[in-house]
């Protein structure tokens, strides 16, 4: 089973990479550099068996401060009124609603602040394991993260 999480860690590690989300780098000098750790679940189909392994990696964003480490936050949410009006009318005309699902939503917002993270436990970098990673765009827990992606 180790081998299982570790594939998908390495697999959520080469998201980043093919979407360019962070470049490891020299630690800055007067930079906060957040902490990240990794959230492992189970997938599994109708009868409960465990059909994959997924691993996330997120920053621990509950250490940033406002105005330092970030500016601004914001949430995309939509009021149920909204979504029935919406629903109505698509139904009332014989629309076809699609829902969708992007797994690497948040992957694609780009970032307004310099934020720095660490290396991921596990895979921290044998050249160079005092650098850190400056992230080119969102990563799942900092608080920008929903304006950086409303901003794409």
């Amino acid at each position: 089973e180790r081998i299982n999480w570790a594939s998908a860690m390495q697999e959520k590690l080469d998201q980043f990479a093919s979407l360019k989300v962070w470049r490891l780098v020299l630690r800055p000098e007067g930079k906060s550099v957040i902490k990240t750790k990794w959230i492992f679940k189970n997938k599994k189909d109708e009868s409960s068996l465990v059909i994959r392994n997924k691993a996330t990696l997120v920053a621990v964003g509950y250490s940033q401060q406002e105005g330092i480490d970030y500016d601004e936050t914001f949430a995309p949410v939509a009021r149920i009124e909204a979504i029935r009006l919406f629903l109505g009318y698509a139904s009332h005309k014989d629309f076809t609603v699609f829902q969708m699902d992007v797994k690497t939503v948040f992957l694609n917002g780009i970032l307004k602040e310099e934020v720095y993270v660490g290396q991921p436990l596990g895979f921290v970098s044998k050249q160079y394991p005092d650098h850190v990673y400056a992230l080119d765009k969102a990563l799942y827990g900092l608080k920008q993260v929903p304006r950086a992606w409303c901003d794409v």
